[in-house]
């Protein structure tokens, strides 16, 4: 079998996240943030997906996704519904999952060309 390393064509690249940290590129972050394939916004100020708002999310939003991939944590949790019907209102797709599954969600739309942001919650 032949394998042919490929290298992303986008800036930011998210190798690995858990419940504490994340890695984008090879910057260590410990606080949530908002990553897209070309634009990495730190110190997003959301410390639980429970009580997430469409406040919340503008930032994710301001990058006009089709879809939004939320790391919630180590754990699974949703927001609230109300949140997750603003979303589909505007036509965007709200996904929540575990940190580390996002990242690896996240790696394979931005890999894909799709036009996805996520946002990542760290207890930092």
């Amino acid at each position: 079998m032949q394998l042919t390393l490929e290298n992303p064509d986008h800036t930011y690249f998210l190798r690995g996240a858990d419940g504490q940290a994340a890695l984008v590129n090879d910057l260590r972050l410990e606080a949530s943030f908002v990553l897209s394939p070309d634009r990495l916004i730190e110190g997003w100020a959301v410390t639980d997906v429970r009580g997430l708002s469409l406040d919340d999310l503008a930032p994710l939003l301001a990058l006009e996704p089709e879809l939004i991939v939320l790391g919630s944590g180590a754990s699974q949790a949703f927001p609230p519904p109300a949140t997750l019907a603003a979303c589909l209102s505007r036509g965007v797709g709200l996904e929540t999952m575990t940190n580390a599954a996002a990242a690896r969600t996240f790696n394979v739309l931005a890999g894909e060309g799709r036009r996805v942001v996520a946002g990542f919650v760290l207890p930092g």
